[in-house]
Formats: C-alpha cells, structure tokens, sequence
C-alpha cells in the first residue's frame, strides 16, 4: 500500500504547492451563511419596531403634556371635542387642579370628565367617588389603582392591543345607555370592564364592556378607550356622538386638563391660619367657606380636617393601594408582553425556517478515499480492543451462512439441524461437526476465535469448490 510522501526527518518542512487555480470558496460559503441568519433577523427586528411604533401612536400616553387637553391642537389633544361641545350650547369649563374642579360642581348639574385619572395624587381619589346628586363623572381607561381609590365597585378584565370599533350591543347583551345608542358604531373596544368581586353593583354595559356606566346618587360613566375624544379620531364613525353625548347630558362640561402629576393636597390655607383647604377623605368636606365650617363642599356637609393650630389630625396619606391580582403582569405595560409574543413567533419562524425539509440526496466525492482492507483491520482492531469475540464470532458465522445459502440454494426457512445437514455432504463432515462450527458456543480466548475463522474459510472454500449448481459469475 502506498502512502503519501513525508519528509526527511530532521530537515526543512516541505513547501506547500503553490495555488494554481481559484481561491477557495470557503469565505463566500461563509457569508452566504451570514446572510441566511442576518437577512431573516433584519426583516423581523424592522417588524417589531414598526409594529411598537405604529402602536405608540395609536394608544398615546396619558402622561404626555397636551393629552386630551380642550386648548390642545395636535393629534392627542381635545380641542375638536371642546368646539363641538361649545356648537352644541354646553359650556366648557376647563380646569388644571382637582379642588377648583370640585367647587365648579357646586353651582348645578355638570359633567365632571377626568381624561387622565392617573396624574391625580392618590391621596385625592376618593374624592371622585363622592360627588354631589345630580353630577356625571366621565373617565377614560382608569386603571384597577384608580378605581379602588376612588371606591368604586369596578375591575378592570380583559384589554386588546389595538382600539376596535364596535356597535353599542356588541358582546350579546342590549346597551342601555341612550347616549351610547344614539351614537351606534365606535371605536371604545380597547379595555372592558367588570363588577368587583364580591360586589353586586348594577352596570350598564355598552360596545362589548368598552363603556360602563354605574348608576347612583352621582352617575359614574367609565370609557376603556381614548380614541371617542381625541382630535385625530373624533370623526371616525359615531366617536363625536358618543363623546359629545356623554359630556353635554347636563349642559355643562368640567374639564379636568392636568398638565403633569398633580401634588399632594394642602390641609391648611395658605397665610398659616390654620383651617383646612379640603379634605379628599370620603364623607369630609371638599371646600370651605367664609367661617370655615366646611359646608358646600362636593362632599355635602362635613367637618373640616385639622385643628386650630393648623397641624390636622388626619394622616398626610392615605396609604398605598391594595395590591393588585396579578402584579406580575401589572408591572410591566401591554406593549412589553406583546412584544415579547412577537418575539418568540419569530424565533418559532426562524427554528421552521432552519429545519426546513431536506432535498433528494446529492451525491457528493468522499473527502478521503480508505481502502477495504484497511477498513476490515480497523474494525478487528476495534473488536480486539473490546474484547468482543462473541460479536465477532456471530458475525463471521453470519457472513459464511450467507455464502453458503447463497451456493447451495438454501431456503432461509431451513433450521439449524437442517442447514447442518444439507452442508454436510458437499464439505464431507459430519451434521455435528457443521452444526458446531455454524451454530457453536462462542469461542474464550483470541486462538479459539482466529480458528474459528480459518475453519469457516475452509468451509466456505470447500462447498464453493464442490461440484454443484453454477453460480453467478461462474465460467461453466
């Protein structure tokens, strides 16, 4: 057998030849690989910001300065909202605190409409549910915080992540709202809204549990979408209806227009006289007055918190809000979720598109060319080292089974007495000695095992030589 050529030993390392032809197409290979990892990763990182950002200015922020604002003319604001309301013969009355929007409720029926409910100091949330008779408050998309704060028997359930228009009398159930009828079709199915557990409150539901309304001594009327008041989509189906129906029930509008997260309340006059600006504590008194007795406050009468020293008795906060069901889910926004579903369908795309079906097998050259024998040394070797007689022994006996069925037309059906017997004659032994040496125990030392193999050889060589039927190949 030849093998390749090696140097002398102790001399210089051969050249190596030099390269006539192309370079090799290993870097191109190469980048071809980069581009099937890249291109897929490009395409679904420009999905994902498209889709992040098409939703950030669908479902704007109700913390940004300008957000449902009447004097505010972009996008976001509600100027459109405030002229149709004025069209209409409503007054708009805009306000940027919570106290001078409570005394504006003093003075008759009105619409107290709070766009923003999260900006509001949670020490003063309570007041929201303590208006006088005969007032509607209007919020949009409040929270599960601001709704236990503000004492009313309401949750927050299931939220998409785009607004849907819908029809007053979606999710099965008759709308009772007039406003909301009158209005038909629009876009308030973003967030639904339930009874509290635990709770037996009578809800109106309109627009699939989009829009609530709570009857009581103060009407309470809850929006789980922005999209009914805002300037850019006002004009989409019945939006200005619905909007323009909810705020002008009474003739008169109190908009509550926060610029940034209010402060905490004040409970003493400013001048250091000691009496309280207000109490946000259910059933206190919301204003003052002359004497300050604290009548005519939003609350109806009350005492008013504090003492003659201006110190007050009552805590400067109300405590933290009870915790939510879920605050795993609560402490990260809907955007981060869905994000996180996007991400792992692509992942689940790019593992489909990796493991895709293979084509019909190429035939390719082998790298390196081994020959038969070396292949059979190689394979004794590994035999040797295991110490596997038995597997070879079987082996072998296989392999000269199937030579000698082959030459003497043995059906595989035959049994091992049978197989004997019918080799018996062309190799001129005895059924036993056959039977011993085809069907035997395994050999127990490496000179039982290579005598084994010469007595197989010698078998296979005498029936092959044996007069008999031609086989293939034969020249006869």
């Amino acid at each position: 057998m030849t093998g390749p050529t090696t140097a002398t030993v102790g001399g210089p390392p051969p050249a190596p030849p030099a390269a006539d032809g192309p370079p090799p197409a290993a870097p191109v290979r190469r980048r071809r690989r980069r581009h099937r990892v890249l291109v897929p990763l490009a395409l679904a990182a420009a999905l994902l910001a498209g889709t992040i950002a098409a939703h950030e200015l669908d479902q704007p922020d109700p913390g940004d300065p300008g957000f449902l604002s009447p004097v505010a003319t972009d996008d976001d604001g509600g100027s459109r909202l405030a002229d149709a309301l004025r069209a209409r013969g409503v007054t708009v009355a805009r306000e940027t605190d919570l106290l001078p929007a409570l005394l504006g409720l003093d003075r008759g029926p009105a619409t107290l409409f709070v766009p923003a409910a999260e900006l509001l100091h949670p020490d003063t949330l309570g007041a929201l549910g303590e208006l006088p008779a005969g007032r509607r408050l209007v919020l949009v998309d409040p929270s599960r915080r601001v709704l236990e704060s503000a004492g009313l028997p309401l949750v927050p359930t299931d939220r998409r992540w785009a607004t849907r228009a819908v029809g007053p009398e979606a999710g099965g159930r008759p709308c009772a709202v007039p406003e909301a009828t009158r209005a038909g079709v629009a876009a308030a199915g973003l967030q639904r809204y339930a009874a509290a557990p635990g709770t037996a409150a009578a809800l109106d539901r309109c627009y699939a549990d989009g829009l609530v309304r709570l009857p009581g001594r103060a009407e309470v009327v809850v929006v789980g979408a922005s999209d009914p008041f805002r300037n850019d989509r006002i004009a989409e189906h019945g939006n200005e209806a619905l909007a323009t129906g909810l705020l002008g029930v009474h003739g008169r509008v109190v908009w509550l227009d926060l610029d940034g997260p209010a402060p905490a309340p004040t409970f003493g006059r400013p001048g250091g006289t000691g009496e309280p600006a207000w109490s946000p504590t259910p059933g206190g008194s919301t204003g003052y007055d002359g004497d300050g007795t604290g009548e005519g406050g939003p609350g109806g009468p009350g005492t008013a918190t504090g003492d003659g020293d201006g110190s007050g008795d009552a805590p400067d906060s109300a405590g933290p809000p009870p915790p939510d069901d879920h605050p795993l889910l609560d402490a990260f926004p809907p955007w981060f979720w869905a994000l996180l579903l996007q991400l792992a369908l692509v992942a689940l795309l790019i593992v489909l598109w990796r493991a895709r079906r293979l084509g019909p097998p190429v035939t390719e050259p082998l790298p390196v060319e081994v020959r038969s024998a070396e292949t059979v040394l190689g394979r004794a070797r590994l035999y040797q080292r295991a110490r596997a007689r038995g597997p070879a022994a079987a082996t072998l006996r296989t392999a000269a089974l199937g030579r000698l069925r082959g030459r003497l037309d043995l059906p595989a059906t035959l049994g091992p007495a049978e197989v004997a017997a019918r080799v018996a004659g062309p190799a001129g032994g005895t059924p036993e000695q056959i039977h011993g040496l085809l069907f035997g125990t395994a050999p127990q030392t490496d000179a039982e095992l290579l005598e084994l193999a010469r007595s197989l050889d010698r078998l296979t060589r005498t029936v092959a030589a044996a007069p008999g039927r031609p086989t293939e190949g034969d020249p006869r």
